[in-house]
């Protein structure tokens, strides 16, 4: 499967004079459809260096093998002058082990880096919005991520080109080789920190948000789940940094209702809410924020809208219930 040519029209001829210095890494598995087309989008902005992560192929999945082969093959074809670099596993470690120790050698080589999964198709300038933000708080120990994604959808006017945020996103996001030092994939601290008030501090709530956040990480410490966002989630809390939120949304997440996908399968592709988000494009230069300080309206909005469908009471039996509704899809596809 060949790579397109870059025939995207940038209407300002500043962008076309960009050229990326940032190294990309790019986080693939079983997916060669949608990592071809991500991969197309990073053609596009040309980074000197990518470091492409893999996973191998599950035993008890006979086109898992083909598969990750084909996708593989796609990344010999890279065009552009780059050095690439990979970090393949001959056996399957799980979405969970191949992200973290794929991030830990990732940030071994380089100290900051732009990361891409293999269903997160970037806007063009998504690219340049995350390494002027890298530049600008590498060394601002507040700021911990630099997110593409906008779930907030637009429902207020933006003053600035990026708000801040308690609430991070691993779809399309930069960070520094600082902020994942700190990353704990156990969550060692959660036990001493859940019998104290840190989490209500963080969320500053009491009710079905902290329900959630503390079942998450309940189960996160008990290693009852296959992922890792959760515990960079926690990380990031424990240091009390935030995240950068664009104006504007600048990835679409495509994995929904591929049965391919770990954790997303076609049973949420129709209705949810945020799958294949529309693009829109940044508008340089930058409009900083004067302060860096929580956008609690936009928190308030996503927490109601993301997070805060079930009553505390049943927020424990959706849990179970969708872990255990996740592994039996799972076992009837694989």
């Amino acid at each position: 499967m060949a790579l397109t040519e870059n025939k995207i029209q940038i209407p300002d001829s500043r962008l076309t004079k960009w050229q990326i210095k940032t190294p990309v890494v790019l986080i693939v598995f079983n997916r060669p459809d949608a990592t071809a087309k991500v991969l197309e989008k990073i053609a596009e902005a040309k980074p000197p260096k990518l470091l492409v992560i893999s996973d191998g192929p599950r035993p008890d999945n006979p086109l898992d093998e083909e598969n990750c082969r084909q996708v593989r093959k796609i990344i010999e074809k890279v065009a552009w002058p780059c050095e690439v670099l990979t970090n393949y596993s001959d056996i399957n470690l799980g979405c969970k082990m191949r992200v973290v120790t794929g991030l830990d050698w990732a940030f071994s080589i380089v100290e900051e880096a732009i990361i891409l999964e293999d269903d997160c198709i970037p806007h063009f300038t998504f690219f340049r919005f995350c390494e002027e933000l890298l530049g600008k708080y590498r060394n601002d120990e507040r700021v911990a991520i630099i997110n593409g994604t906008n779930l907030f959808l637009s429902r207020e006017k933006n003053f600035y080109s990026y708000y801040f945020s308690i609430f991070p996103s691993a779809w399309g996001w930069a960070t520094w080789r600082r902020v994942w030092a700190n990353y704990d994939i156990d969550v060692k601290k959660w036990p001493a920190l859940k019998n104290s008030n840190w989490l209500e501090n963080i969320l500053n709530d009491r009710g079905v948000l902290y329900d959630y956040w503390k079942n998450v990480f309940d189960l996160s410490y008990q290693h009852k789940t296959n992922t890792w966002d959760y515990q960079l989630i926690f990380s990031v809390w424990v240091q009390r940094a935030l995240a950068v939120i664009p104006s504007v949304n600048l990835i679409s997440n495509i994995g929904y209702g591929r049965n391919s996908g770990t954790h997303h399968f076609s049973i949420w592709h129709k209705w949810h809410k945020f799958s294949e988000l529309k693009l829109k494009s940044m508008e340089f230069p930058l409009s900083h924020p004067p302060a860096i300080f929580e956008n609690k309206k936009a928190e308030r909005f996503l927490a109601k809208y993301a997070f805060s469908f079930f009553r505390p009471f049943l927020l424990k039996v959706f849990l179970y219930i969708g872990l255990r509704l996740k592994r039996c899809i799972s076992e009837l596809f694989n």
